[in-house]
């Protein structure tokens, strides 16, 4: 039996790609002619990426077809090369990004995506150059809180790889993925495709250089935080908590699981917010509803820095809803407030990196 290329691109183009829902041959898979050397046929398929989920079950079509249309006595050899370059391995992810600083939270409803954005403005108004990566799969707010609900971010081509570009906002790069799912539907994903995709916006994105990436993480200990504790090395962790008995026992948890032996995440600091409530129209009365310092007493407890104690007044909440947080603006008492955090995240930051070895991805095994 004598084989010839035509022979082969003809049993190629009986496997279709689930990527383009077209066969190999119209989608220009074929990186070149197939290499022919008495029954011996080597071909090269061409993939979008290197972690393209159709890869493995393509190229076993692809061999089939071949033994089924031709000859079973044909010995195939499918090589694979890709359109991108291939994502860095997890040690060179954001190498411009100098430090990467988890605010999390033991339970919800404690403020902490509030915090988050309005700590990443303070910074972005001190002068540093910030990102802010809403990693909440499932309940992913800063679209809404930055007033970027209706945008879309595009991607560009750089050094061989198709690259996410942050939303700029405020002075602030922003990610999530709210911005690519309907903000009305829930998002049903189990843990692994949640996990994919938050790699995604930390990996296939043009962060650039950075001096702070806050990570706006979601509420409790998950799957999410795991992936982010093994993909990056995150600098440093702060923890919001209300004043309230409930919410310190959950903020406990937060910091065990920074502080686990096998994770190794430095604390940075607490926060306590909606220490007290103050009416607009009393602005110096203070009316501890959740309790009092709850939160500076754990942190002393702790040994960990309280970083701030930010009171609950409506316009913090009116300001969230509409999309300009409150540390818009820097002349307002609760803008003044956030400020004086951001120092103090920058203060602690520093003294980390003075004292500390960089911290170390959790390892899998």
């Amino acid at each position: 039996m004598t084989l010839y290329p035509k022979l082969i691109t003809d049993a190629l183009a009986t496997v279709t790609y689930a990527g383009t829902k077209k066969n190999l041959i119209e989608s220009e898979m074929l990186a070149d002619q197939p290499k022919i050397d008495g029954m011996n046929v080597e071909v090269i398929l061409l993939f979008p990426r290197e972690t393209d989920p159709f890869l493995k079950s393509t190229v076993k079509a692809a061999e089939a077809a071949i033994h089924y249309h031709i000859s079973p006595e044909v010995n195939v050899t499918i090589k694979t090369e890709f359109k991108s370059a291939p994502r860095p391995e997890d040690d060179k992810l954001l190498p411009e990004v100098k430090n990467i600083i988890a605010v999390s939270s033991g339970k919800g409803g404690v403020g902490k995506s509030t915090v988050s954005a309005n700590l990443a403005i303070s910074l972005a108004r001190l002068g540093y150059s910030v990102g802010l990566l809403d990693t909440d799969i499932f309940g992913p707010s800063m679209p809404k809180m930055f007033q970027v609900e209706d945008v879309r971010p595009y991607a560009v081509e750089k050094e061989g790889r198709q690259l996410i570009v942050p939303v700029e906002q405020y002075g602030v790069k922003l990610l999530s993925i709210g911005f690519f799912v309907n903000k009305d539907t829930a998002t049903l994903w189990r843990g692994g495709m949640a996990c994919s995709a938050l790699k995604q916006l930390i990996a296939d994105a043009d962060w650039g250089a950075l001096d702070f990436l806050i990570l706006d993480t979601p509420p409790g200990t998950s799957d999410i935080h795991l992936s982010l504790l093994q993909t990056l090395s995150i600098t440093g962790a702060v923890i919001v908590s209300t004043p309230q008995q409930v919410a310190l026992a959950d903020a406990r948890k937060g910091i065990d699981m920074y502080t686990n032996d096998k994770v190794n995440v430095p604390i940075l600091g607490l926060i306590e917010n909606m220490a007290w409530f103050t009416p607009a129209e009393h602005p110096d009365e203070k009316y501890f509803i959740f309790g009092k310092e709850g939160c500076k007493n754990l942190a002393e407890e702790m040994n960990v820095p309280l970083l701030a104690q930010i009171p609950l007044v409506q316009s913090i909440c009116d300001n969230g809803d509409a999309g300009t947080p409150a540390a818009l603006d820097v002349a307002s008492p609760t803008g003044q407030a956030f400020i004086a955090l951001a120092q103090s995240v920058v203060t602690v930051t520093n003294r980390r990196n003075a004292e500390q070895a960089k911290t170390q991805r959790v390892q899998t095994h």
